[in-house]
């Protein structure tokens, strides 16, 4: 039976939904804190620290220490949330969430807002691109990329639940919410979201529903193509991906990051380890000019057509 997921017309705000969730699960838990470098506003977190004053640690703009403190809390038996802009907190504390959540192991929740080129205007320092093959290298910690409002609650939910490192990567750009029935959030599980028999294309945060929007300009081509959420990098599913390049023959990797490291690295990693096939990474080749989100999405390739026209290319390379 074939999927297809449709999408809202209207766009979310995906730190609404994080914020929403982590205040109900923290009236539910007494655990769970938020650590943040002076960025209550930005990350939403107004609400909740009226409501948990005395579980709102706002440590300034020191964002080593801001993991630092996270990590004694989690050692301590409580429920870190770090949050702060991912351009700071996984650049400049990549060394404590090294030493002091990935090596040590603690239950800290980072959680990366405005990430990717959310902060489009201001330039290469503040866009969040190299986050992905960062945490990605460090192995232990899950690194989860929600692509609307809903997924963003259900991994807000999981991750307070999961005993170990997670990072949430979520952006403040407003994404259209998926229409698919009976959706299910499991990390390390990729959604399907539309079946596909030429060429699959792999998607994850902010590119979801792009993804979708190529898959339905090629099937007016008369080209079957398969879409995956892949919301998880670390673990990836592997099994989905194998599936693809053995049932599809192509992959194009879409992503709001570099082109290398992250979610296309890992996809042809897997690939080339046990089923060779094409692989078309969409995604940014380095530092970013200055520029809205929307001209450096056009410019860059993430977009309906641009990764329609990744996909003809994968197409045509394993004809080749």
């Amino acid at each position: 039976m074939a999927v297809a997921a449709a999408t809202t017309a209207t766009g979310f705000d995906c730190r609404k939904a994080w914020a929403e969730t982590l205040e109900s699960l923290a009236a539910a838990d007494e655990r769970i804190v938020v650590v943040v470098n002076d960025s209550v506003g930005s990350s939403n977190l107004g609400g909740f620290q009226e409501k948990f004053p005395r579980r709102t640690v706002n440590v300034g703009i020191a964002e080593q220490n801001m993991v630092g403190v996270a990590a004694g809390l989690a050692n301590g038996g409580r429920i870190p949330f770090v949050s702060a802009a991912s351009c700071f907190l996984t650049a400049r504390a990549l060394e404590q969430i090294k030493a002091d959540v990935a090596y040590a192991g603690f239950n800290v929740k980072l959680v990366g807002q405005s990430s990717g080129i959310a902060y489009g205007e201001l330039g290469a320092t503040h866009h969040s691109i190299e986050d992905f093959a960062w945490l990605r290298a460090l192995g232990p910690i899950t690194v989860i990329a929600p692509c609307d409002a809903w997924e963003t609650a259900e991994a807000v939910k999981w991750a307070a639940a999961h005993e170990g490192p997670v990072y949430l990567r979520l952006s403040r750009m407003k994404v259209p919410t998926l229409d698919l029935p009976d959706r299910s959030f499991t990390p390390g599980k990729a959604e399907l979201q539309r079946a596909g028999t030429d060429v699959t294309i792999i998607a994850n945060g902010t590119t979801v529903h792009l993804a979708i929007e190529a898959a339905e300009t090629l099937a007016a081509e008369g080209i079957s193509a398969r879409v995956l959420n892949m919301h998880t990098i670390t673990p990836l599913d592997t099994d989905a991906v194998i599936s693809a390049a053995r049932e599809t023959g192509a992959i194009v990797t879409v992503e709001e990051a570099l082109d290398r490291g992250g979610l296309g690295g890992a996809v042809a990693e897997c690939t080339s380890a046990t089923h060779p096939v094409p692989v078309q990474r969409v995604g940014f080749p380095g530092f970013m000019p200055t520029g809205s989100i929307a001209s450096l999405f056009e410019e860059f390739g993430l977009s309906r057509e641009g990764i329609a026209g990744a996909a003809r290319i994968a197409i045509r390379r394993k004809g080749a």
